[in-house]
């Protein structure tokens, strides 16, 4: 799994690369828990080569969603693979955690 953020208009754009499973899911946790995150009111998460997400990866972003609605940081995820998506629909995750069709509407959700 390789992670990587940018820096965009006071927004962080994470980008997933390969498989979110148990042991990445702790690089992860230590990407989201960085106080440095919570500077910024919107967290974007590009899905687009994340080919697998296991509990522990789900675990992790369900973890933060509390810590970041709290402090009124909107977690959006986009690109998202089908096979990711149906993940996260069948455990009705898609309810919960906002997940949208592509970067422009990442940005559009974001800034409402």
């Amino acid at each position: 799994m390789k992670i990587t953020q940018e820096i965009k208009e006071n927004t962080v754009i994470m980008t997933l690369d390969g498989e979110l499973d148990a042991s990445s899911s702790v690089q992860l946790d230590e990407e989201l828990s960085d106080p440095e995150i919570m500077k910024y009111n919107k967290v974007l998460v590009d899905c687009q080569n994340l080919d697998y997400i296991s509990s522990a990866g789900l675990g992790v972003f369900i973890s933060h969603l509390q810590r970041f609605e709290d402090a009124q940081i909107k977690l959006i995820f986009f690109n998202m693979q089908d096979k990711v998506r149906n993940v996260f629909e069948i455990l009705g995750l898609d309810l919960l955690m906002t997940i949208v069709s592509d970067y422009e509407e990442a940005r559009s959700v974001a800034n409402e």
